[in-house]
């Protein structure tokens, strides 16, 4: 399995020379190599506003394959928000690697028909897709098939980890400190993190390493909710009962959640799979207690606010539902992209009009700091509201803002700050505190 999956490439390229139809609306569920071969088929109908990257491999040596959308693809432009979808994070739940194929074919299209929305999507936009972050266990789940699936086979790697269980444990940090007044944002990792992790999981951080993300939704099957954070309850201690941990923006988290669960055929209803959530959303904690999960680690490492979706009581539908499914989401997976557009964003400079990468935006009375990014800009996503901001690095004067926005397009609010005599530099935060996590009992439910 360690070879270089060079066949899907020229099968893509060979379909594309020979003029035959390579987008196809047929729904079927794709092993690896058809995956591949349908990304790839995309990229050839629109060489202009995609590319394809691996972000890594999989323990048996399958490449994480991302599609990207953008005016621009492979270049960050400022003041353009980078956004990703993840899907079939537990290898047994398909439906949302089935969504972002057929959801990647329908860009490309409308893009291609002249969509007006799809088109400003993608030229204000840096959209990517990463269909499948656990191709090693779907095809352990694939083998099985939709008939005979179990509950957990496939759900994990190759080595049987949870990759929503995976992630470094941040949660425990961010609660001491939001009792002793520590960082509220880009928490510091544990020491050896990287040997702690597995390849798909140190992939996917290296890839939000890499880039400057605002919004995401790793997609989910075996309920049907919008799941916000944070995932992991303040206080585990407590048995048998569930406790809501909000995060500091848990309004733009619960509109963000709204925001899908409305635009679903059916998820607002509140009423599937035998469970009840009022309007079709949950707090994470709120429903059950998880640990080292892939949307607190986001919110807590870096600028990206992440959701989870549970799209599917079934957790590998056969084909014959597909049909339905994209129907029921497809409105859903363009109105949350659209939704890194609101707030404010904006460049910070010095006096000389040079861009200060990792300066750290803040909002009062809300405790959770953004940082710009290496062009100098950033994007905070607020609910419509007059907010007081202040940008602040390191030997500058910071400088505050008060400004409104609106329920549209970002306000943009710009910063020029001023340097600062050595004298009045003071060290901002303690980065020494090391993170401790509790040990808790493992709850496997559809997260």
């Amino acid at each position: 399995m360690k070879q270089g999956w060079t066949l899907p490439w020229l099968a893509a390229l060979l379909l594309a020379l020979l003029g035959l139809p390579v987008l196809g609306s047929d729904f079927q569920h794709h092993r690896y190599e058809m995956m591949v071969r349908a990304l790839f088929a995309v990229q050839s109908e629109c060489p202009y506003v995609t590319r394809i990257y691996s972000i890594g491999r999989s323990v048996e040596g399958r490449h994480l394959y991302v599609l990207e959308f953008s005016d621009n693809p492979g270049i960050h432009q400022a003041l353009e928000p980078e956004f990703k979808y993840v899907g079939n994070m537990h290898g047994n739940e398909v439906l949302g690697r089935e969504l972002l194929i057929k959801f990647s074919q329908f860009l490309c299209e409308e893009y291609r028909a002249g969509n007006q929305r799809i088109t400003r999507l993608i030229h204000d936009t840096r959209i990517h897709i990463l269909p499948s972050m656990n191709p090693d266990g779907y095809e352990v789940a694939a083998n099985q098939g939709p008939e005979f699936n179990g509950y957990l086979v496939g759900r994990g790697n190759y080595h049987d980890v949870d990759l929503n269980r995976n992630f470094p444990d941040l949660n425990a940090l961010m609660y001491y400190y939001e009792k002793t007044n520590g960082r509220n944002h880009h928490l510091p990792l544990p020491d050896n993190w990287e040997q702690q992790v597995e390849p798909e999981t140190l992939a996917v951080i290296k890839w939000m390493q890499n880039y400057n993300f605002v919004l995401s939704a790793n997609l989910h099957g075996g309920a049907v909710v919008a799941n916000y954070p944070f995932d992991k309850s303040r206080d585990p201690r407590i048995r048998g009962r569930t406790t809501y941990a909000a995060t500091a923006d848990d309004k733009i988290f619960r509109n963000l959640a709204r925001t899908y669960s409305y635009a679903h055929s059916w998820m607002h209803k509140g009423w599937n799979c035998g469970d009840y959530f009022d309007e079709g959303i949950t707090n994470g904690a709120s429903w059950y207690s998880l640990s080292k999960g892939m949307q607190d680690f986001n919110y807590l490492y870096t600028n990206c606010f992440e959701i989870t979706l549970e799209l599917s009581c079934d957790k590998f539908p056969p084909e014959s539902a597909l049909p339905r499914e994209w129907l029921a989401n497809r409105e859903a997976l363009v109105s949350y992209v659209e939704q890194v557009h609101h707030g404010v964003k904006g460049m910070v400079y010095d006096v000389n009009n040079n861009p200060i990468a990792n300066a750290e935006i803040s909002v009062t009375n809300i405790n959770h700091d953004i940082t710009t990014g290496s062009d100098g800009d950033y994007f905070r996503l607020l609910l419509p509201g007059t907010y007081t901001i202040t940008a602040s690095a390191a030997g500058h004067f910071p400088a505050t803002s008060t400004v409104t926005v609106g329920p549209a397009e970002a306000t943009q609010l710009n910063f020029y700050l001023k340097v600062a005599p050595k004298q009045n530099l003071k060290g901002k935060h303690n980065h020494s505190k090391k993170n401790v996590s509790p040990k808790t009992p493992l709850k496997l439910g559809p997260r």
